[in-house]
């Protein structure tokens, strides 16, 4: 059943204005990238399986990690390029023999820039902490009003991938193995190592983000009273789960997928 909230009952019954302090979105953005012949580090265990393969195949392509770094556009201000690097943990099933294969990981990095209005400021803001003790200096945090980035992305799609000795047309790496984080590093199954044998292995990935900066400010906004659901909490039954699961709403979205429409494209399909 859906969550339809109520208002408190009042003797007004009216919105009023309030100051909120909030960020405020000032530019967005949505991609649809694909990187091709994308360079995957591996670990000694992969390098020997790769250099021995016969074919290979990709299973998955999970995205990790996200680095973003921004600077100011020259001689446009108040724009920012903004650059996003990912790390993909790749896992790949490569055929050693015939009949037999094994599973190997490693990490792929993919580099986007995009350009975003993001606005000026250079206001200093302090806000009290209730941890310290207080005092003018001691009891507050240091931060600035500098736009902030956000980048929305679901797992890449694995599109294909293949074993090569010299790919001219190939995507040029944006890091060294030194560069990842070991964070990263920590995802695939042994340490990752530089390419040492005379074939390397590559991916091809497709990625859908969002992109937006933010800035912090403060917005009067129209507003009415607090509001709460009319809605039970479900307390979980340990002696009878089919009790809980009888009280649970069939999932009609999940067997009813969004079929495809056209909107206003101005011609008929054949």
């Amino acid at each position: 059943m859906p969550n339809s909230p109520q208002s408190f009952p009042t003797s007004l019954g009216c919105k009023e204005v309030v100051c909120i302090d909030c960020n405020r979105v000032l530019d967005s953005c949505r991609d649809k990238d694909c990187f091709e012949n994308v360079e995957v580090f591996l670990t000694e265990f992969g390098e020997e399986i790769i250099n021995n393969t016969t074919s290979v195949r990709i299973k998955n392509a999970e995205l990790v990690h996200c680095d973003i770094y921004t600077e100011c556009v020259q001689f446009n201000r108040g724009f920012y390029q903004i650059t996003i690097r990912f790390f993909v943990k790749i896992t790949i099933e490569a055929c050693v023999c015939i009949g037999k294969s094994q599973e190997i990981e490693g990490i792929a990095v993919c580099e986007k820039k995009v350009v975003l209005y993001g606005s000026e400021g250079n206001v200093k803001i302090y806000k009290s902490d209730m941890d310290a003790p207080f005092c003018g200096c001691r009891g507050g945090k240091f931060s600035t009003n500098d736009p902030t980035v956000v980048v929305e992305a679901v797992d890449p799609v694995a599109l294909a991938c293949s074993v090569k000795e010299e790919c001219k047309e190939c995507c040029c790496c944006c890091c060294s193995v030194d560069d990842i984080p070991s964070s990263v590093c920590a995802a695939v199954s042994g340490s990752l190592c530089p390419h040492r044998g005379d074939r390397k292995l590559y991916v091809t990935i497709g990625f859908f983000t969002v992109v937006r900066i933010e800035r912090p400010g403060q917005y009067l906004v129209q507003a009415t009273e607090y509001s709460v659901p009319d809605k039970e909490c479900v307390v979980a039954d340990e002696s009878n789960p089919c009790a809980v699961f009888n009280k649970m709403s069939f999932p009609i979205n999940e067997f009813n997928p969004p079929s495809f429409t056209r909107k206003n494209c101005g011609c008929d399909l054949k």
